[in-house]
């Protein structure tokens, strides 16, 4: 009897695994063609082919594909953040770090798709909050990680951490969805750099 009981209890707790497990590969299958191929239209039957899974599995575990599309642009945006915090650690003095950090910002292979995930999250009210949980992770490792190197470099910042990373995450992201709708220029046309109020002068 103990023993069914426990098989009893184990049972949903594998599902849950399954579950678990079925939406990362998901997520992950659909930010790897993502990255293949920028700004293009992807299919839920090629998702699903990519991940080992039936088609409607996507609609199961996310309830449409716009979402999983979301999920996956911010998971690839994050990967993509960590890879550029490694890029700041290297600069020597503060202002090549600004420099350095908006270089590799405008040139993140995650953007056009990351540009997609917000303008869903205007045009279906129903993504907002997927965005919105998906921005304040980002906000909150990005100052986690300048917090960690004003600390260890003695840098200072001229406002609060908060704004800071805010101030450069939605100065980025604006700038792709301006080129996103049309706008023209480069990112040579963008002072990115100077939304950064990092510095290591004294005083």
């Amino acid at each position: 009897m103990e023993k069914k009981r426990t098989e009893a209890r184990s049972t949903p707790a594998r599902s849950r695994d399954r579950g678990r497990a079925t939406r990362h590969r998901l997520i992950e299958a659909t930010a790897g063609l993502c990255k293949e191929r920028p700004g293009a239209e992807v299919s839920v039957a090629e998702i699903a082919n990519a991940a080992g899974v039936f088609p409607n599995q996507v609609t199961y575990y996310f309830g449409s594909k716009d979402s999983l599309l979301v999920h996956a642009a911010f998971l690839g945006l994050l990967h993509d953040a960590r890879r550029i915090e490694r890029i700041g650690r290297q600069a020597p003095d503060a202002a090549a770090f600004r420099r350095n950090i908006a270089r590799a910002v405008l040139a993140m292979p995650s953007l056009p798709s990351v540009a997609r995930a917000l303008a869903a999250g205007i045009s279906k009210p129903e993504l907002a909050p997927v965005v919105d949980r998906h921005l304040q992770l980002l906000f909150r490792q990005s100052e986690r990680f300048v917090s960690q190197l004003l600390d260890s470099r003695g840098w200072r910042t001229r406002r609060p951490l908060s704004a800071e990373t805010r101030t450069f995450w939605s100065t980025a992201l604006g700038a792709v969805l301006l080129v996103r709708a049309g706008a023209h220029g480069t990112g040579a046309d963008l002072d990115l750099a100077g939304a950064l109020t990092i510095h290591d002068e004294p005083g």
